[in-house]
């Protein structure tokens, strides 16, 4: 090759890689709906190792399923229609399960017409790739470790002519037993709920058929074809619940009784399976009078066995008997006796008040007229007392919780005994692992003050699962510190936090042991700056022998006995790397507790650097290993149930997502599983992302991410979007898939337009939330634009909820941001301090004292830090062009905030724009909504920032009357 031909080539190169980055367009809003990407949270693999499945597809559109092996590149693609399916890998691996569903365009038409979605199920034997198809499919389940086997039930909707079921109507359908190796099916009948056990070898299933002929629990033998009819009678049954182990299941049965006005059900338990010979327990606690009186079996139970099937598990809740003729003529009666005395009792139910005044005055009852009780309009209203435990407004949230609220109970099937666990002040129970007793949490002496202040406190219980016996184990503990009580492997000891250490509680004495008291470390988190008194560090818990816990302080790992006389460092010092165990990766399907005599992995991060990583604790070693550390973002960590095989994903904040796995112990020889958004290759994306230190103004060194412009150029200034809420810098390696966010900022589609998105820690001194934002992020932004990469006159602030607070305040103290759009701002703390906060019901006192508000008191008492941290009270001072974003259905933050903000402004003839969108809550959850306020906030910071021509809607304003076609115009 000569000379020229070889520059001539290299020019070719050059040119080509020069105009294929200059062919690559910004990201812009109308690509969002064919921005193509893979469902991370639904990939799945068996449990061999060898095959993983994955969805991808258009964020609107039609979806594909990925069936990949995982040691070489064989893949198969099968297209599933516009909603995305479950996937379901039988336990041998040989089996794959999913749901076709139709197009996205027709699944759109039939939500708009609301009719059913038709489900079609897909079953691809791995071996070949054969498939089997069965349409009208309603749910599925593989035979559990048996795996031969895979029952179908199908829509009963799709099978009936004239549509759905009436309420006569039994609620089974068809279930088809199909045999995965020999292709033989067979069909059962009005099926209405169905589990395997756990081997596989039995399935339980109950039938609900019209007029109730047949309904029944039966037992179905696969191994012999055995079908057994535990229980037949004119009733529904429901929640079939197999134990662990599958040696027993437990289950519901209701009809009704003409004693009691709602259905009565029925605890049925069953054991030493055996066909028809299977051993029944059959109770409802009413015959027996054994139930708190007043009380049931709740519908809300899920039934479950003890570990050693001597006692049922179930709830109870309130029933209401229905009072018959003899008890109403009998208190008519007795009205009469006493009627010389004035004594009138009231009767109840059908009974008036007028027929028992008719019969002691020997006259008919007068017939009832519009003056009746029941024919009087009744008020619509709510009473507020002083007194109340929890607001109405709380109560009214609450109302479905209440109403659906049941006792922990269990029936001890030996003797046939009922032991109430719980009440109305202890209200749950968590059991130990052993199951012979537990812990539950009174907070009655301290739910008033809770509900005022946000500080929760409870005493502590030990409660005796044979008797109902309780024992007083910590008194006043204080829950907004604590993490993660927990019992021992054996029942021994409870796990808590107190005050600033860890204590153990032994069950036996109830004597408490410091467990850290003696430790050269801290375990009160330094990162937590609510007004919280001493928060907890993290615990990941007891080791599977019972005799050690796993604690963390800010940085290291310690390995301490329960009896608090020994502990050991498994992190050698890593406080002075900044670097920590963030996660314990639970990778052993069966274990419930660490077992140090296997390998155990650990999710690690520095502080310092932001990377993350994988370390590995070696069985019986004491001291953790560093496997992987980079400037990435390591997602969930797996194992595969049988074999050594690990999956984990891997992102960058300028690379999506993607899968890997390793048959290495150390995570070395790694194998990239997928390739996600292709769509990648055609847009301009972010240059990356750069750590920044800087010094806030209370003299903290605090970090900031500055996230790199598209095509980023060193030297070169650029317009930025400062994003806010609290800490960010964790997520530093964090990818942002382009979007519509529910608050209308999306990262990657600023940084694909030529922005450059600052996103700093804010840290928070008590009772100065506004002027902590103002002192670390006016700060951060001053570094950044120490870089060069950021243009000072061209910088923009956004937040949402409480990062749009901060939006507002932050206006009011600095000019050095162009231009503001502020998502859901509260503005002024002395107003919204007594307001409700909907979604709960509860009021805004406790966020304020005891959450994001960081005040320690009422304004009442704290009048000058409640005023100099509202925006509205500084409003004269705003000289930056606003955006608020207020929706009127707003269950968070108030939206009379957001109001008085915008008419204050308004009233001082400061520019600002206020977006309401009707019937939306504190975030946008319809896709219009998203849509139409990303482009408008991009429209707005174009403007300033990039001197764009400014949108009709900030310039002039739209008239009320000429909305719907400014709106018509705008459609996406």
């Amino acid at each position: 090759m000569n000379i020229k031909t070889l520059l001539f080539l290299c020019f070719q190169v050059a040119w080509l890689t020069n105009y294929a980055q200059e062919s690559k367009t910004p990201i812009s809003w109308t690509d969002i709906p064919s921005w193509s990407y893979i469902r991370m949270n639904g990939i799945q693999y068996t449990n061999d190792g060898k095959w993983t499945a994955f969805i991808s597809g258009p964020t609107q559109g039609d979806l594909t399923l990925t069936l990949r092996k995982t040691l070489d590149t064989t893949a198969y693609n099968y297209k599933i229609g516009g909603q995305a399916s479950s996937i379901e890998f039988n336990d041998d691996s040989r089996y794959l399960a999913f749901f076709e569903s139709p197009s996205y365009k027709d699944i759109k038409a039939n939500e708009k017409a609301k009719r059913p979605i038709s489900k079609r199920l897909k079953i691809v034997a791995l071996s070949d790739t054969v498939s089997t198809v069965f349409d009208n499919v309603q749910s599925v389940q593989f035979s559990n470790e048996d795996g031969k086997w895979i029952a179908v039930r199908f829509s009963n909707t799709m099978n009936r002519p004239d549509g759905p079921p009436s309420a006569a109507s039994g609620k089974g359908s068809d279930l088809l037993l199909y045999n995965l190796e020999s292709k033989k099916s067979f069909n059962l009948g009005n099926v209405s709920d169905f589990k395997f056990n756990k081997s596989g070898q039995y399935i339980a299933y109950t039938v609900d058929a019209d007029g109730k002929n047949g309904n029944g629990i039966f037992l179905l033998d696969l191994k012999t074809g055995l079908n057994s009819v535990l229980q037949n009678d004119k009733a529904n049954y429901s929640k079939i619940n197999w134990n662990k182990e599958g040696t027993a299941f437990a289950l519901l049965k209701s009809k009704q009784d003409k004693n009691y006005k709602e259905l009565v059900y029925t605890l049925i338990g069953v054991k030493n399976i055996k066909g028809d010979q299977s051993e029944l327990f059959i109770y409802t606690g009413l015959d027996e009078n054994q139930i708190t009186s007043g009380y049931g079996i709740s519908q809300n139970s899920m039934p479950y066995w003890s570990k050693d099937l001597s006692t049922i598990f179930f709830g109870i809740a309130k029933i209401e008997k229905v009072e018959n003729k003899k008890s109403n003529e009998a208190k008519i009666d007795t009205a009469a006796k006493d009627s010389s005395n004035q004594k009138i009792a009231l009767a109840k139910d059908s009974v008036t008040k007028d027929t028992i005044s008719a019969k002691v005055a020997n006259v008919a009852p007068r017939k009832p007229n519009g003056n009746d009780k029941k024919d009087l309009e009744k008020p619509d209203m709510i009473i507020w007392n002083w007194q109340d435990k929890r607001l109405q407004s709380s109560q009214r949230s609450q109302l479905t919780s209440d109403k659906n609220y049941m006792v922990m109970s269990g029936l001890h099937v030996k003797d046939n005994k009922f032991t109430s666990l719980a009440d109305s002040n202890v209200r749950s129970i968590v059991l130990a692992p052993t199951q012979h007793i537990g812990y539950g949490l009174d907070f009655t002496p301290y739910e008033f003050e809770s509900s005022l202040n946000g500080q929760r406190y409870a005493d502590l219980h030990i409660i005796d699962v044979k008797t109902g016996d309780r024992k007083l184990g910590v008194e006043k503990l204080y829950l907004n510190a604590a993490r993660g009580m927990s019992f021992s492997p054996s029942a021994d000891y409870l796990l808590y936090y107190q005050d600033g250490n860890y204590y153990t509680l032994h069950i036996a004495t109830l004597a408490k042991t410091n467990l850290t008291e003696k430790i050269p470390a801290s375990f009160i988190d330094a990162f937590d700056d609510h007004n919280v008194s001493k928060p907890a560090t993290s615990n990941f818990g007891w080791t599977q022998d019972g005799k050690y816990v796993l604690l963390k302080d800010n940085y290291d790992l310690w390995k301490v006995s329960a009896d608090g006389k020994s502990y050991i460092s498994l992190t050698d010092n890593w406080k002075t790397r900044k670097l920590t165990p963030s996660r314990y990766n639970r990778i052993y399907e069966d274990d419930n507790f660490i077992d140090l005599k296997k390998d155990q992995y650990f999710t690690i991060f520095d502080d310092n650097t932001k990377q993350s990583g994988i370390a590995l604790l070696p069985a019986n070693k004491q001291t953790l290993e560093i496997l992987s550390l980079a400037d990435i973002s390591v997602g969930q960590f797996n194992k595969t149930k049988y074999g050594n095989q690990f999956f984990y994903s891997k992102e960058k904040s300028n690379e999506s997502p993607e899968l890997f796995t390793s048959t290495d112990k150390t995570l070395k020889n790694e194998l990239k599983l997928t390739s996600n958004t292709p769509d990648t290759a055609k847009f301009s994306l972010s240059s990356g992302s750069k750590l920044i230190s800087y010094v806030n103004d209370f003299g903290d060194t605090l970090q900031a991410t500055l996230f790199l412009p598209a095509d980023y150029v060193k030297g070169k200034s650029y317009p930025t979007i400062t994003y806010i809420y609290e800490r960010l810098t964790d997520g530093t390696n964090s990818y942002s898939n382009p979007a519509f966010p529910g608050g209308g900022f999306n990262r990657a589609v600023y940084t694909s337009n030529g922005y450059a998105v600052l996103m700093p820690d804010i840290t928070y001194k008590l009772n100065d939330p506004g002027m902590s934002a103002v002192a670390c992020v006016v700060p951060a932004v001053k570094a950044a634009v120490a870089t060069g990469i950021v243009d000072p006159d061209k910088v923009g602030l956004h937040g949402h909820s409480w990062g749009g607070y901060q939006t507002s305040f932050l206006i009011t103290q600095t000019d050095i941001f162009k231009a503001a759009v502020a998502g859901a701002p509260l503005t002024n703390m002395i107003s919204m301090y007594s307001l409700i906060y909907w979604n709960s019901g509860a009021s805004n006192q406790s966020i304020f004292e005891s959450s994001q508000g960081r005040l320690t008191s009422g304004y009442w008492d704290n009048w000058d830090a409640y005023a100099r941290n509202s925006p509205i009270y500084h409003i004269k001072k705003v000289n930056t062009p606003l955006v608020i974003m207020h929706n009127d259905r707003d269950g968070a933050v108030d939206y009379t905030q957001g109001i008085e903000y915008f008419n204050g402004l308004r009233r001082l003839n400061k520019p600002v724009v206020m977006l309401t969108y009707n019937g939306e809550n504190h975030s946008l959850r319809k896709e219009v909504n998203q849509k139409d306020y990303a482009v408008r906030m991009m429209e707005f910071f174009d403007h300033y920032l990039k001197t764009k021509e400014s949108p009709d809607w900030w310039s002039k304003g739209i008239d009320y009357i000429d909305l719907p076609k400014h709106l018509e115009e705008r459609a996406f």
